[in-house]
């Protein structure tokens, strides 16, 4: 089953996939599609490990990964392209400069493991920047574990929202300056033994997960 959106390509692909009858062309935006539906008429047993390969278009990398990530399907792996910079992203680990919520997003899914570069001199027209093959792989749990996965994505990304200040001052931006809830961020931060004072790019993903736990247990 593949995906593409763009009218011109269909006839074409309909023509080089013609010898083979295993292979559907879905003429549709990946992102408006109702994937468990597709899947469902599409394979006989839905409950087998998928697997996505993909030429991601660069603008919308990271909605068309996270539409497979916080599905129902069972993707095991995925094999992508993209722009390095987006694929250094994904792998960093925590206190490096590329390391953000995007980071935490997939790996809290998959083990991420950059497999190797795609020089831009050999595209036709040429781009301008340097392309990278990603694979990700299925962990059997994710990798920490949260009381509640929403508020745990909402914190990481609150946490990123302004790079260049402390946790503190992110967190306060993003749930709020009032008495009650300093308060409450203060007793939480305590809890996970976090200093309000870093920066939310030097957290690991076990500490964010005590902080949203914290979170999450201390009323506010």
């Amino acid at each position: 089953m593949a995906f593409e959106i763009d009218d011109r390509l269909i006839p074409v692909l309909a023509d080089t996939l013609y010898d083979y009858k295993n292979v559907k062309v879905i003429h549709q935006d990946v992102l408006k599609a109702d994937l468990i539906k597709l899947t469902a008429e599409n394979f006989t047993d839905t409950t087998l490990p998928l697997k996505v390969v993909a030429n991601l278009p660069y603008y919308i990398t990271t909605p068309i990964m996270m539409h497979f990530l916080e599905s129902d399907l069972p993707v095991a792996e995925m094999v992508v392209m993209m722009q390095k910079e987006v694929a250094d992203r994904i792998s960093a680990e925590p206190g490096t400069k590329a390391y953000g919520s995007l980071s935490i997003a997939v790996q809290y899914f998959m083990e991420a493991k950059l497999a190797f570069i795609v020089p831009k001199t050999v595209f036709v027209p040429q781009p301008n920047v340097d392309s990278a093959i990603l694979k990700l792989t299925r962990r059997s749990e994710p990798a920490v574990d949260v009381i509640n996965e929403k508020e745990f994505f909402k914190l990481t990304k609150a946490a990123f929202q302004l790079r260049r200040k402390t946790l503190w001052n992110n967190l306060l931006h993003a749930y709020g300056k009032d008495d009650t809830t300093k308060n409450w961020l203060t007793k939480s931060l305590t809890q996970a033994a976090i200093d309000p004072k870093r920066r939310g790019e030097t957290l690991s993903l076990s500490e964010f997960e005590a902080l949203s736990n914290a979170m999450m247990s201390i009323s506010k």
